[in-house]
């Protein structure tokens, strides 16, 4: 499976963005563009820049690869609503953002390893494509070989340090090791300090 495993901490620089919580530390001693002429690149700026470093920024933070991305946009475009929202509609409903938004993970590529690595079932039946995407109504719930391990055992530790925020659209159950899906992302729950209408004005032009 093709996956983007360049370390977090260059992207976030790259972005000018934490993609993930321990980015923040790593951008507090070194926040500038990574490479040696960084200081050059991050110079000026025109809209096309601005359109592609928030569709770069966004497909990193989800790791998604380019055609992936696209693919989802192009759906999005397809269906009834905003097309940005919905695009990040279709982001949020992942298994793996599931599995981390639940705080059952710290990070989205540990959920996505997590999800690839075969340890929950969707609606009882066993999954391992990360990009499944999940609707109201089903359960994703750990499989009771993967329960037995040593990371679900610590999984109310791991939940605290996640530190996931409440959302309206899913109910995670760490004692009983279960996602219940309860209704669709709100645009306000996705994830702060994106402009999806960059993104959308990126694939227009």
């Amino acid at each position: 499976m093709a996956r983007d495993n360049s370390p977090i901490g260059k992207q976030s620089r790259r972005e000018g963005f934490a993609l993930a919580p321990k980015a923040h530390k790593i951008m507090a001693k070194k926040s500038g563009i990574p490479g040696e002429h960084g200081d050059m690149r991050a110079r000026g700026g025109s809209l096309y820049l601005t359109q592609l470093r928030e569709k770069q920024k966004v497909r990193r933070m989800y790791g998604l690869l380019e055609k992936q991305f696209a693919k989802l946009m192009r759906e999005a475009v397809r269906v009834e609503g905003l097309t940005g929202e919905k695009l990040l509609e279709f982001l949020e409903r992942r298994a793996d953002n599931v599995v981390f938004r639940a705080g059952f993970a710290t990070t989205r590529r540990q959920a996505r390893q997590l999800v690839s690595h075969g340890h929950f079932t969707l609606n009882g039946k066993r999954i391992d494509v990360p990009s499944i995407r999940l609707n109201p109504g089903d359960v994703l719930e750990v499989r009771p070989k993967a329960q037995k391990t040593e990371y679900f055992k610590n999984l109310p530790n791991i939940m605290g340090a996640a530190g996931a925020t409440p959302l309206s659209w899913l109910k995670a159950d760490g004692k009983k090791m279960k996602i219940e899906i309860t209704g669709l992302p709100k645009r306000e729950e996705a994830e702060a300090g994106i402009n999806e209408q960059l993104i959308v004005e990126y694939y227009s032009r």
